[in-house]
């Protein structure tokens, strides 16, 4: 029988309570409510979490615990104990969705697993916000997380998603946005459009749209604050055939474009639905087509 999250479960409660990404007005009605009533708040960062209170103007009479990246396994049976005792645990990170790019996944997981009831405050979220605000198409959409930080990896990750037709959405470092950004033009097209947003609902909050390697070069003068990349999606490409007349013309056309032929061959044998081995080998030497 599927699992359901239930009021009446004799097991406690956990909160992921969305906060503020900049202007702490923005906070949702309910996370002051909730934050009193935890008897267990569990924050990412809980110098932040003491000025949010400071600035929400209440006090949070239950037990304050860190939970970040470098504890939260440690962390995570401990509170799925509080939670298997009966308590309400309430889980902040230090700006939007707890789980989304940060700590909680863990905790949700093992909530779920022991029938532990999982709700959210929503609120805030640089995702959506910067979609919202990028002019880019929003009807489809996925979100990539961070990108890795090596650039060998970062490139294959990035060559994975080259075709992919959503709106793509990342985070990033504020001091290695150009790089990302330089990576993404090699990837997916200098002229692709995109929008990086930077410290969204703050102050300083800016969104600068253009083609990738537009951005690159605008990033180069420094970059600063919290960064949400918003990329569109490519084009939608037709089927290719498998006719070797077909494969030749579809890696001819993609050379034309300024693809690589390593990665023209890869893309064209993917869309043919053949083995690269197949392209590769009709490429590179046609008059022994049909192989042996």
């Amino acid at each position: 029988m599927p699992g359901t999250d239930s009021s009446d479960s004799p097991a406690g409660r956990l909160v992921l309570a969305a906060t503020p990404i900049g202007r702490v007005d923005d906070a949702p009605p309910r996370l002051a409510a909730e934050l009193v009533r935890a008897d267990v708040v569990a924050a990412e960062d809980t110098r932040r979490l003491t000025r949010l209170l400071r600035e929400l103007e209440i006090e949070a009479p239950g037990r304050l615990v860190s939970y970040f990246e470098g504890n939260e396994s440690a962390r995570t049976p401990v509170l799925l104990e509080a939670l298997l005792d009966g308590e309400r645990v309430v889980l902040v990170t230090d700006a939007g969705m707890p789980s989304v790019s940060d700590p909680g996944y863990r905790l949700v997981a093992a909530a779920v697993e022991h029938d532990v009831p999982v709700t959210a405050v929503p609120g805030p979220s640089a995702v959506l916000t910067a979609l919202a605000v990028s002019g880019l198409p929003v009807d489809r959409f996925c979100f990539e997380g961070f990108l890795p930080r090596k650039a060998g990896e970062r490139s294959r990750r990035l060559a994975g998603i080259a075709a992919e037709e959503r709106t793509m959405v990342f985070f990033e470092a504020p001091h290695r946005t150009e790089a990302a950004l330089r990576a993404m033009a090699e990837a997916f097209g200098a002229d692709r459009r995109a929008a990086v947003c930077r410290e969204l609902t703050k102050t300083h909050e800016e969104v600068v749209r253009g083609g990738l390697g537009e951005l690159a070069d605008w990033a180069a003068e420094g970059v600063r604050g919290e960064v949400t990349l918003v990329v569109t999606g490519a084009e939608p490409v037709a089927a290719v055939g498998s006719d070797p007349a077909s494969l030749l013309a579809a890696v001819a056309d993609a050379e034309a474009e300024g693809t690589p032929r390593k990665d023209a061959i890869r893309e064209v044998a993917r869309l043919a639905g053949v083995p690269k081995r197949v392209v590769y080998d009709l490429v590179h030497n046609p008059s022994a087509w049909p192989p042996a």
